[in-house]
């Protein structure tokens, strides 16, 4: 008897426990099935686009332009250099004069090289006497030969000392041209018309052969050197015009390309092009050293177009996130030349087909395969038929 109410309690026990085990597993199904039912419906979240929040892709005729930048330089520039070593005096331009061509700018203190130049002088002169009393010696011994009262040898004797006392006056002579020329040296020459940048000396400051004295530059003619990318650089001619900007400026300054490098810079790879400013801009603004930027015209392209900002970069290719079927689908695209229109960058595309409605570049990054409503049927009627039974087929 005992024995069966033993037995009766344990099996109670383990019905119990059985029940509880089974509550236990039906409850976390039931969430793992909730969760999951959330999680699809987290997935097929629809997203509400309006029209501005989408592009089409167009085939238009785009005005091609490379953008350009750089500082501008001058094309005539001068460094007056020190000739002669010595005190420098007569320096009184300062930045911003003005000076001409040949003008005198400066001198080093003379007092040497006129030494120099009178001893050279003098011994040239000297020279000259030894001349001329070989040339009488040898015009006596010439007429004491013709009547025979010395010997020929004497004669071949005093030519041979003409000779060398000729050969010493043009010695001395070569001398004294020298000893002129570093006298000339000593005076500074502005070597063109222009004004003065830099002044890089002061007066009775001593300087040495070949130091900086000041900088001299024509702003009548500017140029700028832009480096442009291998791609940009095929569709440059020379002849075509950009149009510059300078901060602060509110017309834009005309610029015209007169030559390209036909050699690409080593370390970057970029191919130098030099624009000239055309006569009759904004010349008395222009300084040396400004920073420019404009875009340089190279002519017109019918392609399929969309703005810069839609093509996503986020890849190792680029894409768009087009609307397909009611939903986004990533699109790989080949990025042609590039446009600005209305203020608005366009650039080419390949890949995708005319008409194909496109995520704006301001919608960041969608999930590939986010459901897509667009709520103006006006749009889903002009953009794309993909993009209309989108349209259509969204609750």
């Amino acid at each position: 008897m005992k024995r069966w109410i033993v037995w009766m309690a344990v099996a109670t026990i383990v019905v119990l426990v059985g029940g509880g085990i089974w509550r236990a597993l039906a409850a976390r199904q039931a969430q793992q099935k909730a969760l999951a039912e959330a999680s699809v419906q987290g997935k097929e979240a629809m997203l509400d686009l309006a029209p501005g929040e989408l592009v089409t892709v167009q085939r238009q005729s785009l005005a091609l332009a490379v953008p350009v930048s750089g500082a501008l330089r001058a094309v005539e520039s001068a460094m007056v250099r020190a000739r002669a070593a010595g005190e420098l005096q007569g320096l009184t331009l300062r930045e911003g004069d003005s000076v001409r061509a040949g003008q005198e700018i400066a001198r080093i203190d003379p007092t040497e090289a006129r030494a120099r130049l009178r001893q050279a002088q003098q011994q040239a002169d000297a020279a000259k006497a030894q001349v001329d009393i070989s040339q009488r010696q040898f015009t006596n011994n010439r007429a004491l030969v013709d009547q025979g009262f010395i010997s020929a040898t004497a004669l071949v004797t005093s030519q041979a000392s003409l000779e060398a006392a000729q050969s010493t006056y043009q010695a001395a002579l070569a001398a004294a041209d020298v000893a002129r020329k570093a006298l000339d040296d000593t005076v500074l020459r502005s070597p063109l018309t222009g004004q003065v940048s830099q002044r890089l000396a002061q007066p009775g400051e001593r300087v040495g052969v070949d130091a900086r004295i000041v900088e001299v530059v024509d702003l009548s003619r500017l140029e700028l050197e832009a480096l442009l990318s291998p791609t940009d650089s095929w569709a440059v001619r020379v002849g075509q015009k950009a149009r510059l900007r300078i901060e602060g400026v509110a017309s834009p300054i005309v610029a015209s390309v007169v030559r390209i490098n036909p050699s690409a810079q080593a370390g970057s790879r970029t191919v130098p092009v030099y624009l000239v400013i055309e006569q009759g801009a904004a010349i008395p603004v222009l300084r040396q050293g400004l920073f420019v930027q404009g875009a340089l015209d190279t002519g017109h392209a019918d392609v399929l177009a969309l703005p810069l900002d839609a093509v996503r970069t986020d890849k190792p290719a680029p894409y768009v996130q087009a609307v397909q079927s009611g939903r986004v689908a990533y699109l790989p695209v080949k990025t042609g030349q590039r446009a600005v229109v209305g203020g608005e960058t366009l650039v080419a595309v390949e890949g995708v087909p005319e008409g194909t409605a496109v995520v704006a570049g301001r919608m960041g990054s969608l999930r590939e395969g986010t459901p897509v409503r667009i709520h103006d049927n006006r749009y889903s009627t002009t953009a794309t038929p993909a993009a209309a039974s989108a349209s259509r087929a969204a609750p």
